[in-house]
């Protein structure tokens, strides 16, 4: 899951990148309105965490021209200010749900994990590839009968690999959408991981396609 968050009061955003990170979701980070609707706009976003006070434009205009322009990505609302009016005017423009600071972190990871499983609702979180079951929702993976403990990454990347089972998914495309914006390490990190889930799972479930990255074999 992939993660856009709009503050620009830049240590709170920060700190909610780190923590959301440590949920195991790729979080990207903008400070203000302008680059908030060009960013989401992109449509690669499960979510976006969305301040009111920005600068460029505020909260409540970037949601409204996500709305018009049909991008139906769910939508958190943060801000310091309390009153009724300002929670309907969020709701209004297309909001899913709104959240006033100061608030609890463990009640902001509830409502994106609420947000996410509603987004989710219409799809099976469950994914059936051979022995290999891949329950993204509860996020456990089962080998035959015996259930696989992976860290958060190591569950990501596979997630990644399992939800375009059959299809070559670069090094590049994992890259962007497992680590957060900040990550400017070496990108064969991939690899380690890679290497880690082969050797948790089975040997010959992730290919390697030269050149063009990794294949999750369905066993077609």
């Amino acid at each position: 899951m992939r993660l856009l968050i709009v503050e620009d009061e830049k240590r709170l955003a920060v700190s909610l990148a780190k923590g959301l990170t440590a949920e195991g979701y790729a979080v990207d980070v903008v400070h203000d309105g302008v680059e908030g609707l060009h960013r989401a706009g992109e449509g690669v976003y499960d979510l976006v965490i969305l301040d009111i006070m920005l600068p460029g434009l505020n909260g409540y205009r970037v949601c409204a021209a996500l709305r018009a322009a049909g991008h139906d990505v769910p939508i958190l609302m943060l801000t310091a200010k309390d009153g009724e009016y300002d929670e309907a005017e969020g709701l209004d423009t297309g909001a899913d749900d709104y959240l006033t600071k100061p608030f609890s972190y463990v009640v902001l990871v509830a409502r994106v994990k609420a947000l996410l499983r509603r987004r989710g609702a219409g799809a099976s979180p469950v994914h059936v590839h051979g022995d290999l079951r891949v329950d993204t929702a509860a996020r456990r993976v089962f080998l035959g009968e015996d259930e696989v403990t992976l860290t958060a990454k190591e569950f990501a990347v596979l997630e990644q690999l399992v939800v375009r089972a059959g299809q070559v998914v670069s090094k590049a495309e994992i890259l962007e959408h497992v680590w957060d914006f900040a990550y400017d390490g070496d990108p064969n990190i991939v690899e380690v991981y890679v290497s880690a889930l082969r050797r948790k799972l089975r040997a010959g479930l992730i290919r390697t396609v030269r050149g063009a990255g990794y294949r999750l074999d369905t066993g077609r």
